[in-house]
């Protein structure tokens, strides 16, 4: 006879935009947040029975609720206040995830300095990413990015690896080295005793120390700048226990400028989208097991 595995069911992307506003100065939060809740919920799989169904109607109204009533400090604090509410409110639930994409925002500048603040442009950077795990007793925050896109332009390498007879690829001693990072980062917070990391201190200071690490590395592979990247946030920060890495390998080749007289001095390369090289890798903290889920869109 079948039985039924693991199941879970909620709101996918309600987006939230959430205006705070302090006089003329105007401060936006732009979420993306996607709601999954599971817990004894047998019968209405087997029977149809929703009595113990909160509608997803409901997880969506709830999001534009707590954003009102808790506001958004961050995208951490906001996916606690809803992963607890969920779990507490419901006896019928016994865990929440919480995902959610932040899209960044920045204020235009005017000719006024006294205008009101309350334009903005959209960042084309990278977008802010969470997701927020609650069973009741234990909590496990993710956090980290996406689409953060970067280049060196030399100080990269390429040589010394294994050929057979399929292999055309050239050595490369001076390349573009490319990506676009996508990084998750685990919190050493758990029992929700201890006070809360600075969710927004702690984002900016991994960034920093991602962007930094690729460009101060010499590269003689992308998975040697990737174990550099994750180790200088485990280095130095330390609130995270493990950090998960997926770096495409944004090739740029040479264009052969042979046929019109030229020579192509390190200069002058085509960027191939695609088939790309994939590098990933967990960096851990020394003692730590990797607890990451594997099931984390975009990585």
């Amino acid at each position: 006879m079948p039985t039924l595995g693991q199941n879970q069911y909620g709101k996918a992307e309600c987006r939230v935009v959430r205006i705070t506003r302090n006089g003329a100065t105007h401060h936006i939060k732009d979420l993306n947040v996607s709601v999954s809740l599971s817990g004894d919920m047998d019968e209405v799989h087997y029977s149809g029975s929703n009595a113990n169904v909160l509608p997803t109607d409901t997880t969506k109204n709830t999001v534009y609720a707590l954003a009102k009533e808790h506001g958004i400090e961050s995208a951490e604090s906001f996916g606690i206040h809803l992963a607890r509410h969920f779990v507490t409110s419901q006896e019928s639930i016994s865990r929440a995830r919480i995902r959610i994409e932040e899209y960044a925002w920045e204020r235009i500048e005017t000719a006024e300095a006294d205008e009101a603040q309350h334009s903005f442009v959209r960042k084309g950077q990278e977008t802010r990413l969470t997701q927020i795990t609650y069973d009741g007793e234990r909590w496990e925050v993710v956090s980290g990015l996406k689409d953060l896109t970067v280049l060196n332009s030399t100080d990269s390498e390429f040589w010394g690896y294994a050929k057979d007879k399929y292999t055309t690829l050239p050595e490369a001693y001076d390349r573009i080295l490319a990506t676009e990072v996508s990084a998750r980062w685990r919190f050493d917070w758990a029992d929700g005793e201890r006070p809360m990391p600075d969710w927004d201190a702690s984002y900016a200071q991994a960034r920093v120390h991602l962007l930094r690490a690729f460009a101060e590395t010499y590269s003689l592979s992308l998975q040697q700048t990737l174990y550099q990247m994750g180790s200088r946030i485990i280095d130095n920060q330390d609130e995270i226990d493990e950090v998960r890495l997926s770096l495409p390998n944004k090739h740029h080749f040479l264009v052969d400028l042979e046929p019109f007289g030229l020579k192509n001095d390190n200069e002058v390369y085509v960027a191939a989208d695609r088939p790309y090289g994939l590098i990933e890798a967990t960096v851990l903290r020394d003692g730590h097991e990797p607890r990451i889920p594997v099931d984390l869109p975009n990585l």
